[in-house]
């Protein structure tokens, strides 16, 4: 075999690994998560405990809302 056919060779290996690697991927190689059950799972929660921090977010953030919570903690406190 000759030099310029082993570089030949070389590069059609290289290229048919790329092919294949291409088609593997694109073929969803990794588990869709969208068929997933425990994916669908954790994104519902993820999204549930976001919601959870928007809403602590805004009552920790907005002035009137901390004035009235403070009030309400205390009041808890004064119950005990």
């Amino acid at each position: 075999m000759s030099f310029w056919s082993a570089v030949v060779l070389m590069v059609l290996i290289v290229a048919g690994a790329r092919v294949l690697r291409a088609r593997y991927e694109a073929q969803g190689a990794s588990p869709s998560l969208a068929r997933d059950p425990d994916a669908r799972r954790l994104r519902d929660d993820v999204q549930a405990l976001k919601d959870r921090i928007a809403v602590l977010e805004r009552l920790a953030t907005e002035d009137t809302n901390a004035i009235r919570l403070d009030l309400e903690i205390e009041k808890l406190r004064d119950i005990r």
